[in-house]
């Protein structure tokens, strides 16, 4: 907790945020890495509004894999949008480490970013030039690292997905699971609290879906929280929570599982 607020005040020049957020825990979500409380968005004013979030709880515990499931228009996205700060709740309670991230400027929610958060999309998102290591670098250029630590760490990411062999090979050269997994090393090269995978096995065959799944399953063991959208329930059930949405609330929460297990035959 005192890391967060450390990198959030001093990174962001924003001292007022320490002073009032640890008053902001709320003791049913204080043993939670992430905890949503009553949180709202809406789109659009008066008679087009739309309301995407019509007051979420949610808690998510550090070390967990969370499934995040539902329908087109249910709010997962939305939510998932929040939670990897990319968007900020129209009411309610967002809660980072016991910290209130809607508190925050835009500035110091990239820095949360940045530092605590690791993103992963279906269309992979790399830099169709640049080799399989440089589009790794990438976070680490923007956080300013020098280029030997940059490579090193790269590497290190690139050899974590099984791809340091492959270090040199651009986009058009890998597979879509080798893009994948450049992508899951991009994402956890600066060692983030939170993986955000959006999707992750969309534009794959299920052999290769698999093959990312077990290694986000890998990841998770290995200390990092993952938070992953998926429509597919054989995906969903490598995850040891599985929350499902409905209009705009959380329709029920699955704990223990499978235990984090694909299961024969799906969910």
């Amino acid at each position: 907790m005192v890391a967060v607020a450390a990198a959030v005040v001093v990174g962001a020049g924003a001292a007022a945020v320490a002073s009032n957020a640890a008053a902001a825990a709320s003791p049913d979500g204080a043993d939670a890495l992430i905890a949503l409380r009553g949180v709202t968005k809406s789109y659009g004013e008066g008679g087009t509004a739309f309301q995407a979030l019509k007051g979420v709880d949610l808690d998510i515990l550090a070390g967990d894999f969370v499934a995040v499931m539902g329908p087109s228009g249910s709010g997962k996205s939305t939510t998932m949008n929040i939670l990897g700060c990319l968007d900020v709740p129209s009411g309610g309670t967002f809660l980072f480490r016991g910290y209130q991230v809607e508190t925050l400027n835009r500035d110091q929610r990239a820095l949360l970013r940045r530092r605590y958060l690791g993103f992963v999309f279906q269309g992979f998102n790399l830099l169709s030039r640049t080799t399989a290591l440089e589009n790794v670098e990438l976070p680490l250029l923007y956080r300013g690292d020098e280029k030997k630590a940059r490579r090193e760490l790269s590497m290190a990411a690139l050899e974590k997905v099984g791809l340091d062999r492959w270090w040199d090979h651009t986009p058009a050269e890998l597979s879509g699971g080798q893009q994948q997994r450049v992508a899951i090393a991009r994402a956890i090269v600066t060692q983030p609290d939170v993986l955000l995978a959006d999707e992750p096995t969309g534009n794959l065959d299920s052999e290769r879906s698999v093959e990312i799944m077990e290694l986000l399953t890998d990841l998770n063991r290995g200390g990092i929280t993952v938070l992953m959208v998926t429509h597919e329930p054989d995906m969903a059930a490598f995850a040891r929570t599985v929350i499902h949405f409905k209009d705009g609330l959380v329709e029920r929460i699955e704990r223990n599982h499978h235990q984090g297990q694909p299961v024969e035959g799906g969910a």
